[in-house]
């Protein structure tokens, strides 16, 4: 924690990490934290549908004092929380700040979820999306909101790519091409250049913030997607969706329902 004591005229600047399952993102964040934590004043929210895991790796890592780092349990699919209904996660945000005031910087972790997954504005000021090199080297050309629109895009964990036969330069370029020239960022913790590269991101960011010159942008709505055991769907506008209301036996349309014939013993 900083050693003296400051106060802000501003809100803190409240910064979404978002990213499949797997890719860094409670990661990424210990690394914001170790390397930023001296200058700045620092809180985390971190989400799971069940479960506080990301809170307490976070927590025992000793990045921050354990008060400053605190778990949302959606209990739904993880874009919920951060897109359609932000409330538990707004609320948790303004406490945090009300009772750590002044704070810098609350980052905000999501769940994992795929690649359409975006914060609203209402949430954040600005987001962050994670991909790892062991996710595959093609990821990054399949594009989707979390991709092509985020403040950053970080290809993570560098360090694996000859066990994983990437290219990291390539998946690079891949992302770049994606994002259409808009920042991206490959890093490994055990890369002192790239932590510092981000850490200059995130304090140019938070400069911008404080002068007011950054406004936050509407990544829009999540694309149309699919979980494993349901219909499509879009919850880009705040609905719930029943799937109770979806379910059809598996013999409905197998076998339709005949006349049985007269004498047949049925």
């Amino acid at each position: 924690m900083p050693d003296t004591p400051h106060t802000h005229p501003y809100r803190s600047l409240r910064l979404g990490v978002a990213g499949p399952v797997g890719t860094g993102k409670s990661s990424l964040i210990a690394t914001l934290c170790r390397a930023l934590a001296a200058e700045i004043e620092i809180g985390v929210i971190t989400n799971d549908i069940y479960t506080d895991e990301d809170a307490r790796f976070l927590r025992s890592a000793g990045v921050l004092d354990p008060a400053r780092i605190r778990a949302v349990e959606t209990g739904a699919c993880p874009h919920t929380a951060i897109r359609d209904d932000v409330t538990a996660n707004l609320a948790a945000v303004e406490e945090m700040e009300e009772e750590f005031s002044p704070l810098d910087l609350v980052l905000v972790e999501s769940g994992g979820d795929n690649l359409t997954a975006t914060f609203s504005p209402a949430l954040v000021d600005a987001q962050i999306f994670v991909l790892d090199v062991a996710g595959g080297g093609d990821v990054a050309r399949k594009g989707g909101p979390g991709i092509a629109r985020a403040d950053l895009l970080v290809v993570n964990k560098t360090d694996l790519a000859p066990y994983v036969g990437v290219d990291v330069a390539q998946m690079v370029a891949d992302a770049e091409s994606a994002r259409e020239g808009a920042p991206v960022l490959a890093l490994s913790r055990s890369d002192a250049a790239s932590v510092a590269a981000l850490r200059s991101w995130l304090l140019g960011l938070l400069a911008a913030h404080r002068d007011g010159a950054h406004e936050p942008q509407d990544p829009g709505p999540m694309a149309p997607h699919f979980h494993a055991e349901d219909d499509e769907h879009d919850h880009s506008h705040g609905e719930s969706h029943d799937h109770a209301h979806d379910y059809e036996h598996p013999h409905d349309h197998e076998h339709p329902h005949e006349p049985v014939p007269a004498g047949s013993g049925a």
